[in-house]
């Protein structure tokens, strides 16, 4: 299974970017959907998750700034962040989880600059 993730980029300090995240399958809507980050020498950090209800977690860092939300329809997750600063630069990755399995997709690089 592989999850693709698009949507990086380099973006400008103070704007937005939009990543998707879009899975196979007929079950999407059952899945946890999620981010994680890699920032340059750092171990991953979790940013964000979708819980198959629709609620909402984000890292401390992110709230006020972020929205994880998905699209059933379209077997899409997507995160948007507003007001990127520099330290947004990472490159991030989508999962999603069921039951105790998790599926990853290939990271997407997000460079923030002045």
């Amino acid at each position: 299974v592989q999850l693709q993730a698009s949507g990086g980029g380099l973006v400008q300090a103070g704007g937005s970017l939009l990543l998707s995240c879009t899975a196979p399958g007929s079950t999407f809507s059952a899945y946890n959907m999620g981010w994680f980050r890699q920032k340059p020498g750092k171990e991953s950090e979790w940013v964000a998750t979708i819980h198959s209800g629709g609620s909402t977690v984000y890292v401390d860092s992110v709230k006020g700034r972020a929205t994880i939300s998905r699209d059933n329809a379209k077997n899409t997750a997507y995160l948007r962040i507003h007001s990127l600063k520099f330290e947004d630069t990472a490159v991030y990755y989508c999962y999603r989880s069921y039951s105790g399995s998790t599926q990853w997709g290939q990271g997407t690089q997000v460079t923030v600059s002045s």
